[in-house]
């Protein structure tokens, strides 16, 4: 496994030992020493993954402490715009956005500390994105930013999203617990 940092402190793609021969691919997506050696939170809690059609957009997401959680990202079957949004008010990289074009064929995934909030755009229907994080869900610290309101371009014209992501705050008027 392979560590590439980007501009945002702690937030880091990780590139997986990725095998293709003729019987198709193997990944090795998690190995507990290497997380541990290079200081990355592993203590994972919850487990899951969703199915998405071309052109859902789904965020921006994030839990408020004390449930706030380190996630990581991956894409087991087709490719999507990750996207993430620094919400750490003393951070140089305050409300600024990273994104990464993640797919079923790289080998590569998003390393997401505390302090971000994260969503996608899925490029292909059936786009299978896989999430684990070091916290369960709590409905009270569940919240969100309006996925439109970050200054990025989704690339959709007309994208699904749902009710509930709707709902979500601007980023210009949200205040944030980090």
């Amino acid at each position: 496994m392979e560590i590439i940092k980007t501009p945002f402190e702690g937030l880091l793609v990780l590139q997986t030992v990725n095998f293709q021969d003729n019987r198709g691919g193997f990944q090795k997506l998690f190995n507990f020493d290497f997380f541990k050696e290079n200081g990355l939170d592993c203590d994972f809690k919850e487990l899951y993954y969703s199915v998405n059609k071309k052109d859902v957009v789904r965020g921006m997401h994030f839990q408020t402490p004390p449930f706030d959680h380190t996630k990581v990202v991956y894409v087991s079957k087709g490719r999507i715009n990750d996207v993430v949004v620094d919400i750490r008010k003393d951070s140089p990289t305050y409300r600024k956005c990273f994104s990464i074009e993640l797919d079923d064929q790289k080998g590569q995934y998003l390393y997401i500390p505390k302090g971000f909030a994260h969503g996608f755009v899925s490029l292909e229907d059936g786009s299978i994105v896989n999430y684990v994080q070091t916290t369960c869900y709590a409905k009270d610290n569940d919240c969100g930013i309006d996925a439109t309101s970050i200054g990025y371009n989704w690339g959709v014209e007309n994208p699904i999203r749902s009710g509930r992501d709707l709902t979500f705050e601007k980023l210009a008027t949200f205040v944030s617990p980090f």
